[in-house]
């Protein structure tokens, strides 16, 4: 082994022991009432990063809670300058949501490190920093670094556009890393390559001036059944999407595209474990894996009217609301697709409601290219260090910074990530597998002499 992987395993227990320190750190972005163990967080990480070497470390405001921005520029200017962008602020947790043991209580299991944040996204930022550290411990650095870790990741980035916008000097860059994905197994990583953009809406419909004894139904349209018949109607019976222009600027699938995407679909049995007997619905033509990243969705995300607790209450509601959330890809804009839902919605409908639809929230969808050369450079990465290489996917999912640092920083995106499918983000026992997390390391490692070899 060469310095910096040698490094890296003496120095692994530690490692561990730091992130399990972190760990304990409850920064529940979400709750203001969380807002000192925010900045503890960030505290916390920022002095990790003077210890190993980065300079320039500070945190910086953004309106809301703060980036933790420090850097290491002595490559040379002839090499790469590698962003890299992650977030230390979690989901909340509590016992009750079903944990084993107090979700900020690290604990080993298994060669799991189970506690919130560990995978997401705790354990994968401190292998970046990891990795770093065992470069400058042992000589040097291949390619120049800049680090932005925020910390409202988990509450939607709300201020970190504009701060990406206010600080383009700062964050100049050759390319961006990002490790907040996962894999498909310890021997199958995964190069999530594009990732779809959000639209998430709510639908508001109005009937009386107030709730009504459902002695007076028949003689109004009970908001409750007018909200199922119009949502019912903004898919076909196949599964489609039934608002007028919703396809029309997404982009048509290659051929060869879709050969390399469907190398990484599911297995019978994989579905099967996550779905159960429930057979395959949806837009005809594409494939599972096609449907979940290459292709756009609508979905009614909630439906809320009347009365559902425990018993019975003969009520008519005045109100009735649906979440809803479109899943974008290139070349959609989630504006424009917002206005055309609005339309739909609009036409079906009925004149004996009072409807208002509104945007929530909104995000960009991102690619880059499969033949890009840092994304193949994560292919040598990934190869050097896992028995297969690697397959390659869109992503279902949103990371909206992606398209930010793409569209605001005209910067390639490569999503380099080591959680496994059992990892639990977002839920209880949530965890990140330490065979994964020395792994990772390594990999980012490797993945930075790679990158070294682009041209700057």
């Amino acid at each position: 082994m060469t310095p910096p992987f040698e490094y890296a395993a003496e120095h692994r227990e530690r490692f561990v022991r730091q992130l399990s320190d972190w760990l304990r750190i409850p920064s529940i972005s979400t709750d203001l009432a969380f807002k000192n163990e925010i900045l503890r967080a960030a505290h916390w990480l920022a002095d990790d990063m003077r210890r190993i070497g980065l300079e320039n470390v500070a945190l910086l405001e953004t309106g809301g809670h703060p980036v933790v921005y420090g850097d290491w520029l002595h490559a040379g200017p002839d090499k790469p300058t590698v962003l890299i962008y992650g977030h230390y602020d979690v989901q909340p947790a509590v016992m009750e949501d079903g944990w084993t043991n107090p979700p900020f209580e690290p604990v080993i299991r298994d060669d799991k490190l189970i506690a919130r944040g560990a995978s997401d996204d705790k354990g994968q930022v401190m292998i970046q920093m990891k990795a770093i550290e065992s470069l400058l411990a042992t000589g040097t650095c291949p390619v120049n670094v800049k680090y932005l870790i925020e910390g409202e990741e988990e509450s939607g980035s709300t201020n970190l556009t504009r701060f990406i916008n206010d600080h383009k000097a700062l964050l100049k860059a050759d390319l961006c890393l990002i490790s907040d994905t996962g894999i498909r197994s310890a021997d199958q990583p995964v190069i999530v390559y594009g990732l779809r953009g959000i639209l998430s809406m709510e639908l508001i419909v109005t009937g009386p001036k107030r709730d009504l004894h459902s002695g007076a139904g028949g003689n109004i349209h009970n908001p409750a059944q007018a909200i199922c018949e119009m949502v019912a109607q903004l898919h076909h019976p196949d599964g489609s999407v039934n608002v007028r222009g919703f396809y029309d600027r997404v982009n048509t699938l290659s051929d060869q595209e879709r050969v390399l995407l469907n190398r990484a679909d599911d297995t019978d049995a994989e579905w099967e474990a996550y779905m159960g007997d429930l057979p395959v619905w949806g837009e005809p033509g594409y494939s599972r894996v096609e449907r979940r990243g290459a292709r756009p969705t609508l979905e009614i995300n909630g439906l809320a009217s009347g009365y559902a607790g425990e018993g019975f209450k003969t009520v008519l509601p005045a109100r009735a609301i649906a979440k809803i959330s479109c899943r974008l890809v290139p070349d959609q804009d989630p504006k424009e697709i917002f206005e055309l839902v609005k339309a739909r919605i609009a036409e079906l409908t009925p004149p004996t409601v009072r409807v208002e639809l509104k945007m929530l929230d909104y995000g960009y969808p991102a690619i880059t290219p499969v033949d890009h050369p840092a994304t193949q450079a994560a292919v040598r990465a990934y190869a050097a260090h896992f028995p297969n290489e690697p397959l390659y996917a869109r992503g279902g999912g949103s990371i909206p910074v992606v398209a930010d640092f793409q569209n605001l920083l005209g910067l390639p995106v490569v999503l380099l990530g080591f959680a496994l499918p059992d990892s639990g983000a977002h839920g209880p026992d949530e965890n990140f597998s330490l065979t994964m997390f020395a792994r990772g390391i390594d990999t980012v490692i490797t993945y930075f002499d790679e990158v070294a070899s682009l041209t700057a």
